[in-house]
């Protein structure tokens, strides 16, 4: 544990600035072609945000965590120790079962009204960049990490399982928030074990049914087994944000750490009917190949 803490920080810290790199050097969408300025301000304003997350989670709720994860194992309790299985074993069994629940928690944030209050303040960015892998309410955090300490006793996870965890999923979480693309072939064969930049750009449409799609985290195929993958023909033709928050006062730190107490209904962003068309086909013929990996 002691080396994973020491790791996981610096870790984070290379995979985003190689990141920032990336998207300064070939970015997908020009958001801020030729004003800086603008992205050092949405950039910090999303960082804030994930920097407060850390504090209260690793202040508030890692010794709720690592105390779930000591009593389960001292009782022999939770799924993963009912079996005498090797260490690899509980490893895998431990990924597998935690990105499943974060495929659901992630999929209940847009089915239920409470919890997407506080979820739009991630999906209200315009501009989307590896940033907002950080732009996360803190009552979200706080909702998630609170549900975590059941979880981790009844799946019977060990702390550094979950950190490993935590670290590959983050990686990867900020790998498909990024400003980037990798070409076709390479993004459509990643997608068939992890999510990748085309698939959480769906995600983050502001076309509800796009924005409804495509829950999963870390690994890809929980949208294929439950019926939410979504693929888009044209990525660059996709809109990101909510239209319901697209006014220059939401995007202040104060407005996203105001969002979910703002009374607003939830629009459809329904696109032309061309657009929708050409999109079922693209689904349809991506399912397909996609179902061949």
């Amino acid at each position: 544990m002691s080396e994973l803490n020491g790791i996981r920080p610096l870790g984070s810290v290379i995979v985003l600035a190689t990141l920032l790199a990336w998207e300064s050097l070939a970015p997908f969408f020009r958001y801020f072609a030729g004003n800086r300025k603008d992205r050092v301000s949405h950039g910090l304003k999303n960082l804030a945000l994930g920097i407060l997350n850390a504090l209260v989670t690793g202040l508030g709720f890692a010794a709720l965590w690592w105390s779930a994860a000591d009593w389960s194992q001292q009782h022999g309790f939770g799924l993963l120790n009912w079996f005498a299985l090797p260490a690899w074993a509980h490893l895998a069994g431990a990924f597998l079962l935690f990105d499943a629940w974060m495929y659901w928690w992630h999929r209940l944030n847009h089915r239920a009204a409470f919890l997407w209050r506080f979820h739009r303040t991630h999906h209200s960015d315009p501009t989307m960049d590896v940033t907002t892998a950080s732009r996360f309410h803190i009552g979200e955090i706080a909702l998630s990490s609170v549900l975590r300490v059941p979880v981790i006793a009844l799946l019977g996870l060990q702390i550094w399982e979950l950190a490993l965890y935590e670290f590959a999923m983050f990686t990867v979480v900020q790998l498909h928030h990024a400003n980037i693309a990798f070409p076709e072939w390479l993004d459509r064969a990643l997608r068939g074990v992890i999510v990748t930049p085309f698939m959480h750009k769906v995600h983050h449409s502001c076309w509800q049914p796009e924005t409804d799609s495509n829950y999963s985290s870390l690994f890809s195929f929980w949208d294929r087994f439950f019926g939410s993958f979504r693929l888009c023909d044209d990525p660059r033709s996709l809109k990101f944000g909510l239209k319901e928050f697209s006014g220059p006062q939401d995007h202040t730190l104060g407005g996203l750490l105001t969002t979910p107490f703002k009374h607003v209904q939830r629009t459809s962003g329904k696109s032309q009917a061309e657009r929708q068309t050409s999109r079922a086909l693209a689904n349809d013929s991506h399912d397909a190949s996609d179902a061949r990996l």
